[in-house]
């Protein structure tokens, strides 16, 4: 097996690595991490440096990837590690570059190590991770970080001696509703009244809820939701990574894959949100606005996803990372993992003890959370 480096995925045909991309996770396609890149959401100016590693078989046949960036910063990644940055920087040793296997900007749970069907996983996977262990060595990379690891990898590089990081997030399940009067009726009484009165405050104001494929999404349509993407940013904190040229592409070359929900009062936009659309799942990710509406980021962010999903028949709805709040209105404690590789040995004992105690803290957290259904 030949494994190569690859600094851009158009390197690897789009067709070699979809085969690859057996869960049709939007954001996973070839089509949306080289959109990334032909936008600049990644490279140099973010510090996300394409190292991705490819394996091939004697005939010149892809039968194994693993996405791999350089990075100079724990930007845009959502595991956190300021703190083992600011350890190795009191002890004067380097922290970054770093290298991430993850997908920028994006909590969604799936494979790391992509495997071509009919070959042995376990075995692909495996030489993919001595790859990657001997470029960090080659780059002198700090450490190694795999995020938001399906079970499968998550097994897989426990086994080859990987400190494993626990983390939840908050996920709806589609049980089958009719609509979401059905879901309302399976939730306690006063979590469905809270719902309700919170999706009357916002209907109370006028405001109308427009929804948008990528497929009927107008030119102005993507600047709009471009805009209040990158009002979130300008307001709070951050630095907003995507940008109109990146929303424009991914409509043209990938439309299944973004819904845009706009909520309009009287002929002004006033919010947005942003979401990517798999067959079965829905992943909601950013959003903004320029007015305050009570609730509005509830509606658009949470019902209006959960009303979508029933109507299309999807069967999980990923909000995003963090926030209790999201029990209450439906969506319930998931588990999330990552891998972690540390090259200087002592750093590497100490966190591996910090992961370990940090993952028996997080597991009694998972455990009162999920005390907090909001179901009968």
């Amino acid at each position: 097996m030949n494994i190569l480096v690859h600094t851009s995925l158009d390197e690897i045909s789009a067709a070699d690595w979809e085969r690859l991309n057996t869960t049709a996770n939007p954001t996973l396609s070839h089509t949306f991490l080289s959109t990334l890149e032909h936008n600049h959401c990644v490279g140099e100016t973010f510090g996300w440096l394409g190292h991705h590693l490819a394996a091939y078989d004697d005939n010149d046949q892809l039968v194994g990837a693993m996405l791999l960036y350089l990075k100079d910063n724990s930007y845009g990644e959502l595991v956190f590690d300021w703190s083992w940055a600011e350890a190795y920087h009191r002890q004067g040793l380097p922290y970054y570059p770093k290298g991430v296997c993850a997908i920028p900007y994006t909590p969604a749970t799936g494979p790391r190590l992509l495997v071509a069907p009919g070959q042995d996983s376990d075995r692909v996977a495996a030489q993919l991770i001595e790859a990657a262990l001997q470029q960090a060595h080659e780059q002198r990379l700090s450490s190694l970080h795999w995020l938001f690891t399906d079970p499968a990898d998550t097994r897989l590089l426990q086994q080859q001696g990987m400190s494993t990081r626990l983390d939840v997030q908050y996920h709806w399940h589609n049980r089958q509703y009719r609509d979401f009067d059905d879901f309302l009726s399976r939730l306690t009484s006063r979590r469905r009244k809270e719902i309700r009165r919170e999706r009357r405050q916002v209907q109370q104001t006028g405001l109308q809820i427009e929804l948008i494929s990528g497929h009927d999404a107008t030119a102005q349509d993507l600047l709009d939701a471009d805009a209040f993407y990158r009002s979130t940013y300008d307001r709070k904190y951050g630095v907003a990574t995507l940008n109109a040229g990146f929303f424009l592409e991914l409509a043209s070359h990938a439309p299944d894959s973004l819904l845009l929900v706009f909520a309009r009062q009287k002929q002004a936009r006033v919010a947005c949100a942003i979401f990517f659309v798999g067959p079965d799942t829905l992943y909601g990710r950013n959003w903004g606005c320029n007015t305050y509406v009570p609730n509005l980021h509830f509606e658009l962010c949470y019902y209006q996803g959960i009303e979508y999903c029933i109507h299309n028949g999807l069967e999980t709805f990923e909000p995003g990372a963090q926030g209790e709040h999201k029990i209450s209105r439906g969506f319930l404690p998931v588990e999330t993992w990552s891998a972690h590789w540390i090259a200087d040995q002592g750093f590497r004992a100490a966190i591996d003890e910090f992961t370990h105690n940090e993952q028996r803290a997080m597991q009694a957290h998972i455990e009162i959370l999920s005390e907090k259904s909001p179901y009968k």
